[in-house]
């Protein structure tokens, strides 16, 4: 069970929380600039910047299976109570809020109402910040700190 538990927490990090993370990184990319007299960047791309949009908020969703299956995964092991664990949770909580109360929405608003590029600069350094604490989180996966 205990195998089983954790090849289903791992693989949905991988799929869901990396998808989440790729995508909410590409954004700032694609998504378009307030158009300044004729000039134009053709490698802007509206649609693209929709899908990544549509792909940061549905892998989001999915990507909480990750926490729940890996709280299941702690309490039958008896973890619960180690550090890293606590910390782990305390960043994937942090992670989750970025995005949901700031990325997601901040995303939305450069569709709806694109500006000189501030808003997608923003938006590239809370994506930097949400890949950094996945990071730290998949290290303490890794080393945790105060095992037994």
């Amino acid at each position: 069970m205990d195998k089983a538990l954790l090849s289903i927490h791992v693989l949905a990090g991988i799929i869901f929380v990396g998808g989440s993370a790729v995508a909410a990184s590409l954004f700032p990319r694609y998504a378009p600039l307030a158009t300044v007299g004729e000039a134009v960047d053709t490698e802007r791309n509206p649609a693209v910047a929709k899908a990544f949009h549509r792909i940061t908020g549905s892998y989001a969703v999915l990507a909480l299976s990750v926490p729940v299956i890996g709280m299941i995964l702690a309490a039958i092991q008896g973890r619960m109570g180690e550090i890293w664990i606590t910390l782990a949770m305390v960043l994937t909580f942090a992670a989750g809020g970025l995005l949901a109360a700031f990325i997601h929405p901040i995303q939305r608003e450069a569709l709806d109402r694109p500006d000189d590029g501030t808003r997608l600069r923003r938006l590239s350094m809370l994506a930097g910040i949400y890949n950094l604490l996945w990071a730290v989180v998949v290290v303490l996966m890794i080393v945790r700190p105060g095992a037994h």
